[in-house]
């Protein structure tokens, strides 16, 4: 496969050479634009207040506002990262060649600092690349946000925020150019098929909140200290807007207000509906009752693990993928995590990081058109193999980076709270605040 027809946002882009902004050979869309805006918005609300509100729901009530505070943070940290440096290194194509793999196959360079050379007239496929560059912002927000919550309620603020920045940097931003900056992009190279973020995005953000939630040890008290949510009420509101946020994720990721944006918010439904499903019934079967928090962490495994798959598999395949996504994310995020004892407070690898394997390896299956799929696989052993090897580079860069990243945080500043800190939450012991006043 050379093109891999709507396989990802590669996919679309490398139509458009050297780069991006090809506003003499390309017109202006109206209708993609007005809906790229929408996704835009939609993605940004996936953050604040989706995830805000879905974390901070599950947090205990003296943290509440610390981990609001993390998803409002790191938007504004994010924000103005990816104007000065990150979307040039993530999307600069300079020096990149078909198969050829150097330097600019990992990293693009800096010609769009600052958004330099973007103007009202520049254009990214049929719509304003500065609808594009914020489209792909709320993508790099969400990420690392994402992080937060394997190590909530125990790290510092000040820690978090340059973990943040510097994680975004070395990690977030090469992933991404890898998987979507076009030809000669390596993993693109590769044959990855990865529509909407599944390597980008989940997996990414699973394995480095797993690396975290291990280097910074166990919250105090952990396992034996009730450290049950909150509220609840919130998480399942954090849930809706997720839920609803996501179709600007996936369907956005057409760039275009085209048959693929609409299969791929139509497939977005169908697995967040079997994931859904599939986790409560497993839960029920395993624990005797099903739970609103269950239920909403299955929505969540259900989006994720769809994600990669958004265009290119079918109505059938989203069902089986939805399925396998909410029970083997429950038994990961339940079983497993008892077993191996590791602190991961919210799941974050367990819905995330679990997710978005899942649905990674099994758009190597679903997007063959003899399984109901619309994109260009005809091998399906050879693909699942390629999504393999995605996976795994993918889990291996990211979990090397994260650990240097956080040692040296660590040895410099000091990652974590001290103990008086967390026994009195992080609202009152870091920003002087309480999330109830009764």
């Amino acid at each position: 496969m050379t093109l891999r027809k709507v396989a990802g946002l590669g996919a679309l882009l490398s139509l458009v050479t050297p780069g991006l902004a090809m506003a003499d050979e390309v017109v202006l869309n109206s209708g993609d634009t007005s809906w790229m805006l929408i996704a835009s918005v939609l993605v940004l609300l996936m953050t604040i207040p989706g995830l805000a509100l879905f974390y901070g729901g599950m947090v205990r009530s003296k943290n509440i506002l610390s981990v609001m505070m993390q998803c409002f943070a790191i938007t504004g940290l994010i924000s103005i990262l990816w104007v000065v440096y990150g979307y040039s290194i993530a999307f600069d194509t300079t020096g990149m060649e078909q198969g050829v793999t150097n330097l600019n196959s990992f990293v693009g360079g800096l010609s769009k600092a600052f958004l330099s050379g973007i103007t009202p007239a520049s254009l990214t496929l049929t719509v304003p690349e500065s609808v594009f560059v914020m489209f792909q912002m709320t993508f790099a927000i969400i990420t690392p946000a994402l992080i937060v919550g394997a190590f909530a309620e125990r790290m510092k603020f000040s820690a978090m925020l340059i973990f943040m920045g510097v994680w975004f940097t070395l990690v977030y931003a090469p992933i991404a150019h890898m998987v979507w900056s076009g030809a000669g992009g390596f993993l693109w190279d590769m044959g990855v098929i990865d529509f909407a973020g599944g390597t980008v995005v989940h997996i990414n953000a699973g394995v480095a909140g797993l690396v975290a939630c291990l280097v910074l040890g166990k919250r105090k008290g952990y396992p034996t200290t009730s450290m049950a949510p909150h509220n609840l009420g919130y998480t399942l509101v954090g849930a809706a807007m997720l839920w609803v946020g996501w179709f600007g994720f996936n369907a956005g990721s057409a760039v275009a207000a085209n048959g693929t944006a609409g299969m791929a918010m139509l497939v977005t439904q169908i697995a967040t509906a079997a994931a859904a499903l599939g986790w409560m019934f497993a839960e029920w079967l395993t624990h005797g009752k099903p739970s609103a928090l269950g239920i909403a962490s299955g929505v969540v495994a259900g989006l994720v693990a769809i994600t990669p798959a958004a265009g290119t598999c079918g109505p059938m395949g989203a069902i089986v993928i939805g399925l396998s996504a909410g029970v083997i994310c429950f038994f990961c995020a339940t079983s497993l995590k008892r077993k191996l004892g590791y602190d991961d407070s919210l799941d974050a690898f367990g819905v995330h990081g679990i997710g978005g394997i899942v649905g990674a390896l099994l758009t190597g299956v679903f997007a063959a058109p003899a399984l109901g799929g619309f994109g260009t696989v005809e091998d399906i052993p050879a693909q699942l193999f390629i999504q393999f090897k995605g996976v795994a580079f993918t889990i291996g860069y990211t979990a090397i980076v994260t650990y240097v990243i956080l040692k040296v945080i660590d040895l410099v500043m000091g990652l974590r709270v001290t103990d008086e800190e967390e026994t009195v939450g992080l609202d009152l012991a870091l920003h002087n605040e309480r999330g109830y006043n009764l």
